[in-house]
């Protein structure tokens, strides 16, 4: 499918598929969504602890990437897993533009490690961050009570109905610590109520800049 890269409301880019006329990251800001969703509502009701984290759709790295750079203001030690079944390429990565919009450039050669690291492999980011990225589909993620926080980060609905059913929800629960916490920018009802059919205890949280709503679902027990 043809992709190209855009630029978003905040100024920050992302890659958008045209057949789809889908986006990796709201057209509205990709940063500004990224933080809103993963970082406001996920990864700050961690404080001083270790967290092991799971992304569904490692992308193009934004998510790692502001985890990485909040993360030790929180005083947080990352374990971070993404997933993911179409790994985007060097070139589209070195395209685009989050470490500049951040002011962050000390963060460019971590970036370009993440996405340049073998596959499979457990590496050291930082101090206070490892990453592990999966290359395999969702569907296939068999985990079990390994996660505090999961970035449910797939592409929309709309276009990937299967992404967001009864099924793998089921597998992000079961692959949730109790007391996990699984985030993302959606809000349809049909996703809640697949959420609180596998378990879930789900909450309804204002959305990033475009969208009314998103979902934060917790594991109890």
């Amino acid at each position: 499918m043809k992709r190209k890269i855009i630029t978003t409301g905040d100024g920050s880019k992302t890659i958008q598929i045209e057949d789809w006329n889908e986006q990796y990251h709201s057209k509205h800001g990709a940063i500004q969504e990224a933080y809103h969703v993963f970082i406001e509502h996920g990864l700050r009701l961690f404080n001083s602890t270790e967290v092991k984290l799971l992304e569904i759709g490692f992308g193009t790295g934004l998510n790692a990437l502001i985890t990485l750079l909040e993360a030790p203001k929180l005083e947080l030690v990352i374990d971070y897993v993404g997933v993911e079944a179409y790994p985007v390429s060097m070139e589209e990565i070195e395209a685009l533009n989050y470490v500049h919009q951040l002011g962050v450039d000390k963060l460019q050669e971590p970036f370009q490690h993440m996405h340049s690291s073998p596959w499979e492999k457990h590496i050291s980011i930082a101090d206070h961050f490892s990453l592990c990225k999966q290359k395999k589909d969702f569907k296939d993620i068999d985990a079990q009570n390994l996660f505090n926080l999961i970035y449910f980060d797939a592409f929309g609905a709309r276009v990937q109905p299967e992404l967001w059913t009864e099924e793998l929800f089921s597998k992000m629960y079961e692959a949730a610590k109790p007391g996990g916490v699984l985030v993302t920018y959606a809000a349809k009802g049909s996703v809640r109520r697949a959420m609180q059919a596998v378990g879930f205890v789900v909450e309804r949280l204002p959305g990033p800049p475009g969208k009314r709503e998103m979902l934060r679902a917790t594991k109890h027990g």
